[in-house]
């Protein structure tokens, strides 16, 4: 399923509305439905939502339990995370922790990055929490979506960023010259 702006705010809405009313949940808004509530044109298929700690995914089960279960509240090893997936009116929303060690302040799902640098979205009377768009751009270079890191560009380049922000986080995920080229022209206009 591909979301629409439409679908991604109701079903914030319904999510963060039964978290809150179940407890504490400091999270973050990641991935693409992050850049989609921006306006950047991608298609996601899924809702995440990064938080700090075990806690907080397992708020994030009790008050999702009415609705279909995909993951339980559980530990993966392989991504050194706490997680958990439920599908709400038909969209699969996603909530972790991610665990792994960094000494990088500028990655969009480890370390401080996303404590750090954040923007707020305005959506109806409730502002969202969603990960810097300058770290996005990083975190799709660095997976080689040059596609998707193009269109965050353009965006970028139509709303302004923060050029020392953007270059930390390219250089925190290594990202080299030739493949940063691209989206610095894009932006640079």
């Amino acid at each position: 399923m591909t979301l629409t702006t439409g679908q991604l705010r109701d079903t914030l809405a319904t999510v963060l509305d039964l978290v809150e009313r179940e407890g504490n949940f400091d999270y973050r808004l990641i991935g693409t439905a992050a850049d989609l509530l921006r306006g950047v044109p991608l298609q996601p298929s899924d809702v995440d939502f990064l938080v700090r700690t075990r806690a907080e995914i397992d708020t994030f089960g009790r008050a999702l339990a009415a609705f279909r279960c995909l993951t339980p509240p559980t530990w993966l090893d392989c991504g050194g995370q706490y997680y958990a997936a439920y599908e709400v009116d038909g969209v699969e929303v996603d909530a972790s922790t991610v665990e792994a060690p960094t000494e990088s302040g500028f990655i969009e799902a480890r370390g401080s990055g996303p404590w750090t640098h954040f923007r707020e979205i305005e959506v109806g009377e409730r502002s969202i929490k969603a990960a810097a768009p300058e770290l996005r751009l990083a975190t799709e270079l660095s997976r080689d979506r040059q596609d998707r890191a193009n269109l965050i560009a353009h965006w970028l380049h139509d709303h302004g960023h923060d050029a020392t922000l953007l270059a930390n986080a390219l250089d925190a995920y290594g990202i080299a010259a030739d493949t940063r080229a691209p989206v610095m022209t894009i932006i640079a206009g």
